[in-house]
């Protein structure tokens, strides 16, 4: 079963009818509403906005109350500085304190921090790890090269976990 948690679970009515899909809506910082979620789950996917950091606190907190260990989150390059030439001011302060929380956390956590997206039908994609300096940091990089990335995180125990990974575009 696909949980999708949401602010406004109308935006993906079109999957409500699907059998394997259930659509809850809530707030990730409403711990109630996301320890109910949370319910029969194995991996969580959290793509935020907003309070990242007071979400992800919830989102640790009752993912370790409910023993789920799998936590695969995204951010944003530059979070540790690891973009050659640019200086990232307060805009990426939201991804850094969230994104350190995490890397706090006891979960089998990884962390995306992807380049600018775009839409390309392709997958074409780098990887660069925590402390090494971001790769081609100027190539965007495919909305669908990032779901190749989940999917493989989902879908291969153990790759990237405790990892924090940086994803370039190749083209």
């Amino acid at each position: 079963m696909l949980t999708l948690y949401l602010r406004r679970a109308n935006r993906l009515e079109t999957l409500a009818p699907h059998p394997r899909i259930r659509l809850v809506e809530g707030d990730a910082t409403d711990a109630a509403s996301l320890r109910a979620a949370l319910k029969d789950q194995d991996i969580v996917y959290a793509n935020l906005s907003g309070d990242m950091a007071r979400q992800a606190r919830t989102i640790v907190s009752e993912m370790t109350a409910a023993g789920v260990k799998r936590l695969i989150f995204i951010s944003s390059m530059g979070i540790y500085g690891e973009v050659p030439g640019e200086r990232y001011r307060s805009i990426l302060d939201p991804y850094r304190d969230s994104a350190a929380i995490v890397e706090e956390s006891t979960l089998d956590f990884t962390v995306i921090r992807p380049a600018w997206l775009n839409d390309n039908d392709e997958i074409a994609y780098g990887l660069t790890r925590k402390g090494e300096p971001f790769a081609n940091p100027s190539k965007t990089v495919s909305r669908k090269s990032i779901s190749d990335l989940i999917v493989r995180l989902v879908t291969e125990p153990g790759y990237g976990v405790g990892e924090s990974l940086g994803v370039h575009g190749t083209r």
